[in-house]
């Protein structure tokens, strides 16, 4: 069984909570940078819904501090309501910045309610076209990273005559997709996620993200994309995933969830069950964490990334995690 991979999920929506700085955002990319256990630096993405520090700006800010970790959204919300030509443009610019190290994971952005509507309102874009366009998107992308000077026509975006120029490093440059779990409640089974989405995945996508998942639901969701992806004639071998999770290293499991409940609440906007918090967030003294993340890696979970979900100190959060955690995931019996 191949080592799993760990990251850091920036809170780029704290700037507006007053939680951190845009610096603070730096520094613990920095120090994601210097620690050989980690290989990545991920952060939110949106527009006008879940508003925050845009992703693509901060992960170049990311790029020219770092020269090792991955570097991607989680996810990119925003994906479905950009320019593709524009997009494509911009990405390509980060993957040379960075040297070839972006991971860009597209999402179609779902949500409800008055601000979402007046978000694909204000965009002129249908909400039953967002995931569409999602895929449309991606086909852009490709086409422009790969080829000059020949036309494109989709349902939504026709084009002739151009090149795009600089090319990513990364030839391919790699497209996840994210899919939301489907998420435990009133004593369902877990199953990890509607069929449709993660055949998208198995088909089109260079990797998978999701959260939100017990074990079992990700091995579910994962065993069924690879095989989807095989039964499309595609090499699976070095398909990719990441889970996208949260924790909080406490010896006091009990302080330690009320503490991420708090910060969850506070940079969601939300007032999040027990139940909720706990299918999202690892937990506990360090040995707790490391038999729950454990068992993700044994359910074929490649990569995790965490947000430290913290109202203290996140450093010291980040260096528990580090020390104490970590390295004693992949240890063999």
């Amino acid at each position: 069984m191949r080592d799993m991979q760990f990251g850091i999920t920036l809170s780029n929506r704290g700037l507006l909570l007053g939680i951190c700085t845009a610096e603070d955002l730096l520094t613990l990319s920095e120090a994601v940078d210097r620690t050989p256990i980690m290989d990545s630096v991920w952060c939110g993405d949106a527009l006008f819904v879940n508003r925050r520090l845009d992703a693509l700006t901060l992960l170049a800010a990311v790029a020219g501090r770092t020269k090792r970790v991955l570097l991607g959204p989680a996810c990119m919300g925003s994906f479905a309501l950009r320019n593709p030509l524009v997009f494509a443009y911009e990405w390509a610019s980060l993957d040379v910045i960075s040297n070839g190290r972006t991971r860009l994971v597209a999402c179609a952005g779902g949500g409800a309610g008055p601000l979402w509507e007046a978000e694909t309102a204000a965009m002129q874009i249908a909400p039953n076209e967002r995931r569409k366009r999602m895929i449309e998107n991606m086909y852009v992308l490709r086409h422009l990273w790969s080829k000059n000077n020949e036309p494109f026509e989709g349902q939504f975006v026709k084009f002739t005559g151009i090149t795009l120029e600089p090319k990513p490093v990364q030839s391919p440059c790699p497209i996840w997709l994210a899919t939301n779990a489907q998420r435990l409640a009133q004593g369902q089974a877990d199953a990890g996620g509607s069929e449709f989405a993660l055949t998208q995945v198995g088909k089109i996508a260079d990797g998978w993200m999701t959260h939100s998942v017990s074990p079992q639901g990700f091995k579910t969701s994962w065993d069924f994309i690879l095989n989807v992806g095989s039964q499309s004639g595609r090499d699976m071998a070095g398909f990719d995933n990441v889970l996208y999770h949260h924790i909080n290293v406490n010896g006091d499991t009990v302080a330690g969830l009320a503490d991420s409940k708090k910060f969850l609440d506070l940079y969601y906007g939300a007032d999040y069950t027990k139940e909720r918090v706990k299918s999202w967030l690892t937990y506990g003294s360090p040995a707790e964490c490391i038999a729950d993340i454990k068992r993700y890696k044994d359910a074929g979970c490649r990569r995790m990334t965490f947000r430290i979900s913290t109202m203290g100190d996140p450093i010291a959060q980040f260096k528990r995690l580090a020390e104490e955690v970590l390295p004693y995931v992949n240890e063999r019996a």
